[in-house]
């Protein structure tokens, strides 16, 4: 075997389908069952959706930011994750997985956390508001392996999360 080669290969990220469920500028925010979950009072930064393959630790399916221009709602694409952001919501760990076009520089990826660390914030509110317990927080950056390996894949039998959010 060629070590370069293994190196390569073991360097590469993960490419994901990811469709969009918040395009990038828009105030509704819609799970993956389609409904809408709340509505911001400030634009998405980014393209937010989630990858139908598989279900994150939260019982629904794992999510991901597509950097880049605006997707239309709807768009299933192709992605490398570059990366994730572990968040907290209501005391249970949900991965997002961070895709791009190309790898992500250290200005970006902390755009992308400082985002999750004000997002947190508000859902937090957001959850007191609605009388659901638990601590929010983002908890920081992670290889995108790492979240993937905490996902499980989705089988035929899913069709919508076991907890309201």
């Amino acid at each position: 075997m060629n070590p370069r080669l293994d190196e390569k290969l073991l360097s590469e990220p993960p490419e994901v389908e990811v469709i969009i469920e918040v395009p990038r500028g828009c105030f509704l925010k819609r799970g993956s069952t389609g409904s809408i979950d709340f509505i911001s009072p400030l634009p998405c930064p980014y393209n937010y959706g989630s990858v139908p393959d598989y279900l994150g630790l939260d019982g629904d399916l794992l999510d991901a930011l597509v950097l880049g221009p605006r997707l239309p709602l709807g768009t299933m694409i192709q992605a490398r994750a570059w990366g994730a952001v572990t968040l907290t919501d209501r005391g249970m760990q949900d991965d997002k997985l961070i895709c791009s076009d190309s790898s992500l520089d250290a200005q970006q990826r902390q755009r992308v956390l400082q985002f999750f660390r004000f997002y947190a914030e508000c859902k937090s509110l957001l959850n007191i508001w609605r009388g659901r317990p638990g601590r929010n927080a983002c908890e920081g950056w992670c290889e995108a392996s790492q979240a993937l390996s905490r996902a499980r894949p989705r089988d035929r039998a899913w069709r919508q999360p076991h907890v309201d959010f």
